[in-house]
């Protein structure tokens, strides 16, 4: 498991009951060393003991060297750091997981791009879905979805994750998956400045149905399937950040709506709200593939131009009459 944050932690403790014989490598030699003192991801994952037989290492040539299958659970604006810091060769007869929810900002490249670009494996696989990792570390029921181009990898994938408490599909879209992932995160600091405004279902129950619809018609123009947008990793994922007290995205988004600025926000934030680089990225995407996208938009004017919060969603509501499905 390549990244100690929470989600990796999580995912580790989880792979680690069912009898796995799990590495966890963090990038920060200090902290790992924390993690063995206290026995506990008190940063990124608190009240979550970690296993004794769970390896703990910063050493990342001896975490990759003895594993045959690795997950890579590093945000995707530090995923390509890390991947130019291995050797393609030790990857060679390895599976491959990305767990990261992204675009990476000035190759506009989802996660998977980003590791098949730098080390060539075949054996690739993502996985993602409405899955916050204080809810799977606690045996929450959750269900998830692993997409890729094999369907010998996907199910490999789908075995070895498979619990009692942790349910896995398999799909054949793997743009589908990256993006239903990585754009829910955008419209979920909309959903948070709902939050933050003080608005009420109505106003976030329209908000999703449309940043849906956002995110669908982006994805087919990408080459997406648009079934994969009513599943797990895109209506599914959507609801959970959008409405979950552990989603930072919309806890982002609720300051904001309070009047905050960004930068005082991520200034006192641990753990990265992936959804602010990546609405840099669909901002340039949808200008791209020339795609409406007014949420992002919006949002982008909020983050970047310093809109007001409450102008945005007047922005929103006053643009032209229109036909709900085109």
């Amino acid at each position: 498991m390549l990244g100690d944050g929470g989600w990796g932690t999580a995912i580790s403790v989880l792979l680690n009951k069912k009898g796995h014989d799990v590495t966890l490598w963090g990038a920060f030699p200090d902290y790992v060393k924390v993690l063995k003192e206290k026995k506990e991801n008190v940063k990124f994952l608190p009240g979550i003991p970690l296993p004794e037989t769970l390896y703990l290492t910063s050493d990342l040539e001896r975490a990759i060297a003895k594993n045959e299958l690795l997950v890579f659970a590093i945000p995707t604006q530090y995923l390509r750091n890390i991947l130019y810091k291995i050797k393609p060769e030790v990857f060679k007869g390895k599976t491959v997981v990305s767990v990261a929810k992204g675009i990476e900002k000035k190759t506009l490249l989802r996660p998977s791009e980003i590791i098949t670009q730098q080390i060539h494996t075949p054996h690739l696989a993502v996985l993602s879905g409405p899955s916050h990792a204080e809810e799977v570390a606690r045996n929450v029921p959750t269900c998830v979805v692993v997409a890729s181009n094999s369907r010998d990898v996907s199910r490999y994938v789908q075995e070895v994750f498979m619990d009692t408490r942790f349910r896995i599909y398999t799909s054949d879209d793997v743009v589908g998956v990256e993006l239903g992932g990585a754009l829910k995160n955008v419209i979920a600091l909309a959903a948070g400045i709902c939050d933050g405004l003080k608005f009420g279902s109505n106003t976030k129950s329209a908000l999703l149905t449309r940043g849906l619809f956002e995110i669908t018609r982006l994805g087919i123009h990408m080459g997406a399937n648009p079934n994969t947008f009513f599943g797990l990793s895109g209506l599914g994922d959507l609801v959970t950040t959008c409405i979950s007290e552990f989603g930072r995205n919309r806890r982002v988004g609720e300051l904001l709506g309070q009047g905050k600025k960004l930068g005082e926000i991520l200034a006192g934030m641990e753990m990265v709200a992936e959804g602010v680089d990546t609405a840099l990225s669909a901002m340039e995407l949808s200008k791209k593939y020339n795609v409406e996208m007014p949420i992002v938009q919006e949002i982008h004017k909020v983050l970047f131009e310093d809109k007001d919060p409450l102008e945005a969603v007047n922005g929103l509501m006053m643009r032209d009459a229109k036909m709900e499905i085109e």
